[in-house]
């Protein structure tokens, strides 16, 4: 079998994730490490430190490179954070595998104070995040957020510089980095609805091509895969970029069923203005074999409450 490239960006995060992938990839099919051969790739993200992303069009920032590459056959894979996908891919690419997802919470980061209520009135909070941001400042309207671009290791410093009293991590990040240490507290998912496919990892290669798709088949986790994919359409429906606070997460109940369609699913969706000034929630649940209509009536049902010119006017 010929060499088999695996496209990922240069983050200490992303080349965990691309390891996890190839790891489990020799595991499955009990291939040895000389068989892999992985590519780093700098995408627009990564080059823009000093702005928020929210200014140069979102998500594909982080992807357009690497999907290049795979289009043009440069790699045979690419590892994403699924948050970073896009919910249209190019013509040409699929998600063929999606790893079991790992915890999808926040992290609260702090090395004076255990909470966001802990949080003294003013206090500088740094996020990259507009949706973090939104939620922050419905809570505490009070809190001066202020944009904290990096790697998880360059927010960290930045923090123990005291540049910031708090910031916020995804606690899969942490995890995958072990790094866990350095997080202060878990925030509930009821406090702070987390960002769509906040926590999983996808696989991407080009449709049709069976080699590649038949090695990746074993990796795909079904539940991760059809929650993260409700999540997507309830984004797609909005039309959710990076200059729209969004957040949704789709849980499964009965762990006990064989078949993942069988099972019962909650869906949660979350809107809101990015000075936290209006927020708009949903929730309903219902059988996973209608995930995906249930993620779109949830996002019918926010552009109807919060009007037809909440999302046009964040745009």
């Amino acid at each position: 079998m010929s060499i088999i490239h695996i496209g990922t960006r240069g983050s200490p995060l992303a080349l965990a994730q691309a390891h996890e992938v190839r790891a489990r990839l020799m595991k499955v099919h009990d291939l040895p490490l000389e068989q892999f051969e992985i590519i780093v790739l700098s995408t627009a993200g990564d080059r823009i430190q000093n702005k928020p992303l929210s200014e140069f069009g979102g998500k594909g920032l982080f992807t357009k490179e690497i999907e290049t590459a795979l289009l043009d056959r440069q790699i045979d894979l690419a590892v994403h954070s699924m948050k970073d996908v896009q919910t249209q891919l190019p013509d040409g690419l699929h998600i063929a595998a999606m790893l079991p997802r790992e915890d999808v919470r926040d992290g609260f980061i702090s090395l004076l104070y255990g909470d966001i209520d802990q949080l003294p009135e003013g206090a500088i909070v740094g996020t990259s995040s507009l949706r973090r941001q939104a939620q922050l400042k419905e809570k505490r309207p009070d809190l001066d957020v202020v944009m904290f671009r990096g790697s998880v290791q360059t927010r960290l410093d930045k923090l123990g510089r005291g540049d910031v009293s708090a910031t916020f991590l995804a606690v899969a990040g942490l995890n995958r980095l072990e790094m866990a240490s350095h997080l202060t507290k878990a925030i509930a998912t009821d406090v702070m609805l987390p960002a769509v496919a906040q926590g999983a990892i996808g696989v991407e290669c080009r449709v049709g091509d069976e080699r590649i798709e038949q090695l990746l088949r074993p990796l795909n986790d079904a539940a991760t895969s059809l929650c993260v994919s409700a999540e997507r359409v309830f984004l797609r429906r909005l039309d959710g970029s990076c200059r729209t606070p969004i957040a949704a997460l789709a849980e499964l109940e009965d762990d006990e069923a064989k078949d993942v369609n069988s099972r019962r699913m909650k869906f949660r969706g979350q809107i809101l203005a990015p000075d936290g000034s209006a927020s708009f929630f949903e929730e309903r649940d219902g059988f996973a074999s209608d995930a995906q209509k249930i993620a779109d009536e949830v996002a019918l049902s926010l552009i109807e409450r919060a009007g037809p010119d909440f999302l046009a006017a964040l745009v």
